[in-house]
């Protein structure tokens, strides 16, 4: 599994802990539904900016989403 794919997990697993749509965090952040699902599927290369945004929102660690192992 890439890189990629894990901060996607990842993403996915705490923004559904938060009980959050893609729909709501994608809103949260600014970015589109389409975008936060490519990320989550591992398709997208985000920026830092944005995973800090995606972070904020989620309100976690930046490290507990680029946690690879």
């Amino acid at each position: 599994m890439s890189r990629l794919q894990i901060l996607g997990q990842n993403i996915a697993k705490y923004r559904q802990r938060k009980n959050l749509s893609q729909e709501k965090l994608a809103e949260l952040v600014d970015l589109s539904r389409e975008y936060i699902t490519r990320v989550e599927r591992g398709q997208k290369n985000i920026s830092l900016k944005k995973l800090f945004a995606i972070a904020d929102a989620l309100e976690v660690d930046f490290c507990d989403l680029t946690n690879f192992k």
